[in-house]
């Protein structure tokens, strides 16, 4: 009898660990291109104003926050995505794209993660909570 019960415990033993989870790799999400800012913290921009991100080749981001170009670096891992601003230009603009500007560097600050959503592009922080969205202006 309890010859039995070990040879039924290592029989299901050994089908348990023949089941595995499969991994599903994530792919990373086509952002390369030009985008629109077209809200900063769900708040829209100001319609006069250029505020843009670039994605290029290599991992290399810029663009305008609504007065000054700003340059740096990007890392996209399936839909991880982490932005890193490293410098731009220090040109004075009126009040309102200065206020504009400040939002839209805090929020590249806080991005951790990217999705699509009819057309857009979602810019989110830790939380889930949109940061940026974005709307492609070229076709690359």
């Amino acid at each position: 009898m309890l010859k039995k019960h070990v040879l039924i415990a290592c029989m299901l033993t050994g089908l348990s660990a023949c089941q595995t989870i499969p991994v599903q790799d994530t792919p990373d999400i086509a952002i390369e291109g030009t985008w629109l800012i077209e809200a900063v913290q769900g708040e829209a921009v100001i319609d006069y104003s250029p505020a843009q991100l670039v994605f290029a080749d290599g991992g290399k981001l810029s663009g305008n926050n609504s007065c000054n170009e700003f340059f740096g670096q990007y890392k996209l891992d399936g839909q991880q995505l982490e932005l890193s601003p490293a410098g731009s230009t220090m040109k004075a603009c009126v009040d309102a794209l200065m206020n504009q500007e400040q939002r839209v560097m805090q929020a590249m600050a806080s991005v951790t993660q990217a999705n699509e959503s009819k057309g857009k592009l979602l810019l989110k922080d830790v939380d889930g909570n949109i940061q940026l969205s974005l709307t492609k202006t070229d076709t690359k």
